[in-house]
């Protein structure tokens, strides 16, 4: 396991004169961006929070290094990180953390590539993998157990089990549209 920097909140607009800012956060809940003690901005500088409360689905922090609204403007749009050694490790085998499963081969079920994972992102219906083959254009396979039968981040992979036609070209016919159907673009399954 890494121990680069994950990303938990970016600091928003400084809130009133006393060096208080909005945050928001990106963890679940978004009061736990305390839990895990000082936070680190890209500079290098670590911000320890010496309270905060909710405001509609941002935070109002006070840090304890930061003392007036003037010094709290400088904070703006920052991102805030802790090292992925502060996170506990996931309750069950069923839970996975987005920065452990980038980067992860993708593989069928006879074991052959497809690709690697690039992002984790969720759109409002559930997260997605967002999948760079080898060649080609990126596509997105819901992170279910239908789709994603086995997860093994120690031996660096996902067994995916695609619909048939998931990963099919489309070849139009020579002269169709003036295209080379040995250069078509792939059809993204859904």
């Amino acid at each position: 396991m890494s121990d680069e920097p994950i990303l938990v909140g970016r600091v928003g607009a400084a809130h009133g004169i006393r060096g208080e800012v909005r945050v928001k956060a990106f963890t679940e809940p978004m009061d736990a961006i305390g839990d895990y003690g000082p936070l680190s901005l890209p500079d290098g500088r670590r911000l320890t929070i010496e309270r905060m409360r909710t405001q509609g689905d941002m935070l109002v922090v006070k840090f304890r290094e930061i003392a007036d609204r003037n010094a709290a403007e400088t904070l703006t749009n920052r991102d805030l990180t802790i090292p992925r050694s502060a996170l506990p490790e996931p309750e069950d085998e069923e839970t996975f953390y987005h920065t452990d499963l980038i980067g992860l081969d993708v593989v069928d079920a006879a074991g052959a590539s497809i690709g690697t994972i690039v992002a984790v992102p969720d759109y409002g219906a559930g997260d997605l993998l967002e999948i760079r083959p080898a060649a080609g254009t990126s596509f997105y396979l819901p992170f279910t157990r239908a789709f994603v039968p086995v997860v093994d981040v120690k031996a660096g992979r996902v067994v995916a089990d695609l619909p048939e036609g998931f990963l099919a070209e489309a070849k139009p016919e020579a002269g169709e549209d003036g295209a080379d159907p040995s250069t078509s673009e792939g059809e993204r399954g859904a």
